[in-house]
């Protein structure tokens, strides 16, 4: 494989594609255009008036299994404020270098191989979404409704520390509530007053109790207001409240047990009022994704390292349509979301490596598919 030009890949970070800058996002969807072009991709532009364009690079379909790329163009980096690109002789630093478009760098490099290789590519699409980092409010529902022309799908995420590439993610629900009481002098008039603030405490408590660490769910209250003064019966409050869950069972308990909560309360006189709900629904490990990772072991010669993660991407909204999913093809990096964001250099090339190969197997049959029979729902359960 050619030497790495890290030169290309600073472009990509120079240009900011903050999550709310649309004209930035859109410039650097531009940039990955004129690089996939070459490769013989066709664009659909999903244009968006208020956020970046969503863009899906294809290329043509022919009888065998079709192939899903993802990643996203947005970073969390605002403009001027952490916007420089530097290298040593073992790490690249930037925003984006691994979150993610450092593994977009991978995705790009892999095609570009397995075109020098093989010619022509076909049943190989990759999508670039442009809100990711704010939850995909947008691009989730495309990325459901695309996901399901595709039998395998595989996300540019960092890799873990050891390359493990991930199998599974929490699911994540949102909720903002707002309770509306009735307002009374707190002296005068104590017993006529319908107290906000008092449900909320009930409210939070409730929630709170909801969490069982060792089925990994967790309810979070994180941002609470209310009130008007010491001397105000509250006539309203509200309440920003975070549900993780790690399974499909406890996606359903924790979703359920929050709406039960909320309407139990009413009982007391507040109204409430409930906004959000699930964001991306969890990404669990499956017999699917199993035969997956063995056909992928057969053709690199060793398994892939594996992890689960506590953090959600766009896999999770992939994974909930029933689409064998794996996380984690970016390179290693670290310190994402911060001024310290980093990639290891070496690690670029063993992915680039790893997928080249992949893709290969699947595409251009260079290996034997032979989905392996051993594979069973109990087996997973060890």
């Amino acid at each position: 494989m050619a030497t790495l030009n890290f030169d290309e890949l600073a472009a990509l970070i120079e240009c900011n594609s903050h999550s709310k800058n649309k004209l930035g996002i859109d410039q650097h969807g531009e940039q990955m255009i004129e690089l996939l072009a070459p490769l013989g991709f066709s664009l659909t532009r999903y244009q968006r008036e208020h956020i970046g364009d969503h863009l899906l690079f294809h290329t043509p379909k022919i009888e065998g299994r079709k192939i899903l790329l993802l990643g996203h163009l947005d970073t969390v980096f605002p403009k001027d404020t952490f916007t420089a690109f530097n290298q040593d002789e073992l790490w690249v630093y930037g925003p984006g270098v691994c979150d993610m478009k450092g593994g977009n760098f991978v995705a790009l490099n892999a095609l570009r191989q397995l075109r020098t290789q093989f010619g022509p590519l076909h049943n190989i699409d990759f999508l670039l979404v442009s809100d990711e980092e704010t939850g995909s409010d947008d691009s989730k529902h495309l990325t459901s409704e695309l996901a399901k022309n595709y039998d395998a799908c595989l996300v540019f995420e960092a890799a873990g520390k050891n390359h493990e590439v991930v199998i599974g993610r929490k699911g994540i629900a949102t909720f903002e509530i707002e309770i509306t009481g009735k307002a009374a002098h707190a002296g005068n008039h104590y017993s006529e007053g319908i107290d906000a603030n008092f449900a909320l405490a009930n409210m939070l408590l409730e929630m709170t109790s909801l969490t069982n660490l060792k089925r990994g769910s967790t309810v979070n209250v994180g941002k609470i207001q209310g009130g008007i003064g010491a001397n105000t019966i509250s006539p309203h409050a509200s309440m920003v409240v975070e549900a993780r869950f790690s399974s499909l069972e406890e996606q359903n308990r924790l979703l359920q047990g929050i709406e039960n909560i909320c309407f139990a309360i009413e009982i007391t006189g507040v109204e409430i009022s409930i906004h959000g709900g699930l964001q991306r629904g969890v990404m669990a490990p499956t017999k699917e994704q199993q035969i997956l990772l063995d056909d992928i072991a057969k053709i690199l010669g060793s398994p892939l390292s594996t992890e689960q993660r506590g953090g959600v991407s766009d896999a999770n909204v992939v994974a909930s349509m029933g689409i064998p999913t794996l996380d984690g093809f970016g390179p290693f990096g670290d310190g994402d979301h911060t001024r310290d964001e980093r990639a290891l250099k070496s690690s670029f090339a063993l992915r680039i490596e790893q997928v080249s190969k992949i893709l290969a197997a699947w595409c251009f049959d260079t290996y034997e598919y032979a989905p392996s029979p051993s594979v069973t729902d109990d087996a997973l359960a060890q």
